[in-house]
């Protein structure tokens, strides 16, 4: 999460936008409600408790903020009392008086349950607000041979066994969210196309809800792509958390793009869908329908095929016997696999080229399949990079492995909840038993 800029902030500064020239506030021309006001404080409070890395003091939120004592330290009151922080004893700086008292994150406040459905798993993660994981089961299944309801059905037990898990935690579930391999529909909890599942729009959030226990949680929906950013832009290296794409290959390929550390979906949360950026108009076939996309090239399935390998394709998670397999291969210098992950590599590189001349992005992050094949594939991603990207010879993209691996996309569709709690704790405070 992007750090806010909060330092030397004043009372009435904090209180919302300044007036317009026509005499409004904001956008809508309206002033800030008291409630609204408190409830941005609220969060301005809880997000420098949460980036901060060590414990910090009611003092220190109130000298951050510029709100007064008095002030900073009702809001933390609120936040002890909703179980979204909890106090520490600092370490003393002399022997007389009280111990000085610092806040941190509460572990048993509000956690995030990710789900992810892909071609051959199902896989729950719960998270509290620390990010700390407390439970995760991936369950190996070929999606394909089932039907949207009795696939999301198995899913939705999954999740239960998540939230069991919390619960024996002493963690409270806040809401879900589903990571599928398609264009989803933002907001509406529908999955309209998954060419590799053969689904095509689906009410996914609807038959979730099916579920009793899920009926009641918030449930949002992204693409897996857009999601295993998430997780890499949380604990990925600095240097590169403003700006980088992330690489999810697995039998298909997504991309998650981070611009400004924020992750970008474009104008309708379809961005990102590098696996159908056209290698050759004259290729063959996609399940998209239409010929020569990059997955036809780079995806596994095109890889095992041009390697001469039998058997399915398998993601890296819920596939790892495959994987393991061509890794092996590959390190046992099978010529035919090396031809093709050679193949799969220039394609790639000269597609994400483009990405990298058109975005002006500084790192490319490889994950899925793309991990383990690294001392394959990274090689010559990097040398499609030096020769394609315009501005190569003076900052040259830096290529990397990702650093959640197989786990990213449902590691970030468990942390986005949590994220959406530390962005406005006031919501998550208004629907529990204490009210903001």
């Amino acid at each position: 999460m992007a750090r806010a800029n909060v330092k030397g902030m004043s009372d009435q500064e904090s209180a919302g936008p300044a007036p317009s020239a026509t005499g409004g506030f904001g956008r809508a021309g309206r002033p800030v409600r008291q409630g609204a006001l408190r409830g941005h404080n609220l969060g301005l409070a809880l997000r420098i408790v949460a980036e901060a890395a060590t414990p910090v003091s009611r003092a220190r939120i109130a000298a951050i903020t510029g709100l007064t004592r008095a002030t900073a330290s009702t809001l933390v009151d609120t936040l002890l009392a909703g179980r979204l922080v909890r106090e520490v004893e600092l370490p003393r700086t002399s022997r007389s008086g009280r111990p000085a008292v610092g806040l941190v994150l509460a572990p048993g406040g509000p956690g995030g349950l990710g789900l992810e459905l892909n071609v051959d798993y199902v896989a729950a993660t719960v998270v509290d607000l620390t990010g700390s994981v407390v439970f995760h089961e991936v369950v190996a299944a070929d999606q394909r041979l089932l039907d949207p309801p009795e696939a999301l059905s198995r899913t939705a037990a999954l999740a239960c066994a998540g939230l069991d898990a919390a619960a024996a935690k002493g963690v409270e579930v806040c809401g879900v969210a589903l990571a599928l391999p398609g264009l989803v529909e933002p907001g509406r909890g529908r999955l309209l196309l998954a060419p590799n599942l053969g689904w095509r729009d689906v009410d996914v959030a609807g038959l979730l809800r099916r579920e009793p226990r899920l009926a009641a949680l918030p449930v949002s929906l992204d693409n897996e792509a857009n999601y295993a950013a998430l997780a890499e832009l949380a604990s990925g290296p600095q240097e590169d958390a403003p700006d980088f794409v992330h690489l999810s290959g697995e039998v298909g390929i997504g991309a998650g793009i981070v611009l400004g550390g924020r992750l970008f979906r474009g104008s309708r949360g379809w961005g990102g869908e590098i696996g159908h950026v056209t290698v050759d108009p004259a290729g063959p076939p996609c399940s998209c329908g239409a010929r020569g996309c990059l997955e036809q090239y780079a995806g596994q399935e095109a890889i095992l095929r041009r390697a001469g390998l039998s058997g399915s394709a398998a993601t890296s998670l819920g596939g790892e016997p495959t994987i393991r397999l061509l890794v092996q291969r590959a390190a046992d210098g099978d010529a035919d696999l090396l031809a093709a992950l050679a193949d799969a590599a220039n394609a790639l590189g000269v597609v994400v080229a483009g990405m990298v001349n058109l975005l002006d992005v500084g790192t490319v992050v490889l994950g899925g399949i793309y991990g383990p094949l690294a001392p394959w594939i990274q090689p010559a991603v990097e040398a499609e990079l030096a020769a394609r990207v315009l501005w190569s010879a003076w900052a040259p993209p830096r290529v990397r492995i990702a650093t959640k691996g197989p786990e990213s996309a449902v590691l970030g569709a468990a942390t986005s909840v949590v994220s959406g709690v530390l962005a406005d704790p006031a919501t998550w405070l208004g629907r529990g038993t204490l009210r903001a």
